[in-house]
């Protein structure tokens, strides 16, 4: 299936859960929010919200520095 990941299109396994879409791009849930269709998604609850077909999806990853 196709989903819109960050503005771009991006493949995903059928039925792909938020934390496996993180896995497959190489990002720690820790480190991450994230959004799907336009709702935060708690992230004790990434392994169980599951994607489809044309999902909007927002990820941003927490960077510290000094």
């Amino acid at each position: 299936m196709t989903i819109l990941l960050n503005g771009k299109d991006h493949d995903a396994p059928e039925g792909a859960t938020v934390i496996a879409l993180l896995e497959t791009v190489g990002l720690a849930p820790g480190r991450v929010a994230v959004e799907v269709n336009g709702r935060v998604v708690r992230r004790d609850d990434f392994s169980r919200v599951a994607l489809s077909e044309h999902d909007r999806v927002e990820v941003v990853q927490f960077v510290g520095g000094g």
